[in-house]
């Protein structure tokens, strides 16, 4: 397959598997569950409507991608914040601690990776050119705070035996993966420039067309239900972390209400 026939294929795959995955959450009534990830699938098949119509090189192209990226930016943080409001919709106390965290990781992010491409941008250069730098940052950034933000509440939550429907723990390992390889590529992309722009592109949409497979697999109603299974280290020391757990939930809440 050459390389314009997989973009093609990709690019297919992106929009039918969009659409199929925003009929799947609607007819299942999943879209209650997950609104935001339902409105990001309404947004991602309008936004893959326009480049159709448009030159890749032309001006108008380069602007609708420069105010639809940020768009599909905020998207993604707030998805992130739907699954964490679901794996901790017990635990307000924690939930309301995780937020600020998650804020305060984004910040960081996209001031280190915006810091890191400030050698690379010039006062000769385009300003075209510029405020492509600055959403590669954004991105980077984004992604990057998304993606560890999320393996470390997985890890915090692994010290305790806290049940998680099917469909939450998909939803989190597929995020997982799909922010940890957009933040890889980026950087590629940011390393290497232009010379590897069409690849880096083709790489993204393999990673974006390979998590919709995913999502269409395996999100499904009985996905939602909790499965109740044995205690992995005896029921009496579940039973103990989970009273430690609810007694630092409690103290966030408090200190929350102050």
């Amino acid at each position: 397959m050459t390389s314009a026939a997989l973009v093609s294929f990709l690019k297919a795959v992106l929009f039918v598997g969009s659409v199929l995955m925003g009929l799947k959450l609607y007819r299942t009534g999943l879209y209650r569950r997950y609104p935001i990830f339902f409105a990001f699938f309404v947004f991602r098949i309008l936004n893959s409507i326009w480049p159709l119509f448009l030159e890749v090189s032309s001006p108008l192209y380069q602007k609708l991608w420069v105010l639809t990226e940020p768009v599909e930016f905020g998207f993604y943080v707030l998805i992130v914040v739907e699954l964490y409001k679901l794996i901790l919709e017990k635990y307000k106390g924690l939930y309301s601690l995780g937020r600020w965290a998650l804020y305060g990781s984004l910040a960081i992010s996209v001031a280190i990776s915006g810091i890191s491409l400030l050698p690379r941008i010039n006062p000769s250069m385009p300003q075209r050119s510029k405020v492509m730098y600055y959403v590669l940052a954004t991105e980077r950034g984004v992604e990057t705070g998304l993606a560890l933000f999320i393996v470390l509440m997985l890890c915090f939550l692994s010290l305790f035996p806290v049940k998680l429907s099917r469909n939450v723990r998909m939803q989190a390992l597929v995020f997982s993966i799909f922010f940890l390889s957009n933040t890889f590529v980026v950087l590629i992309h940011s390393l290497f420039g232009h010379r590897m722009e069409d690849e880096v592109n083709t790489i993204l949409m393999g990673v974006s067309a390979g998590s919709i497979v995913a999502w269409l697999t395996l999100l499904s109603v009985a996905g939602e239900e909790v499965a109740h299974t044995a205690a992995l280290y005896g029921q009496e020391h579940e039973s103990r972390l989970l009273t430690h757990l609810d007694s630092l939930n409690a103290a966030l809440l408090r200190a929350s209400n102050r």
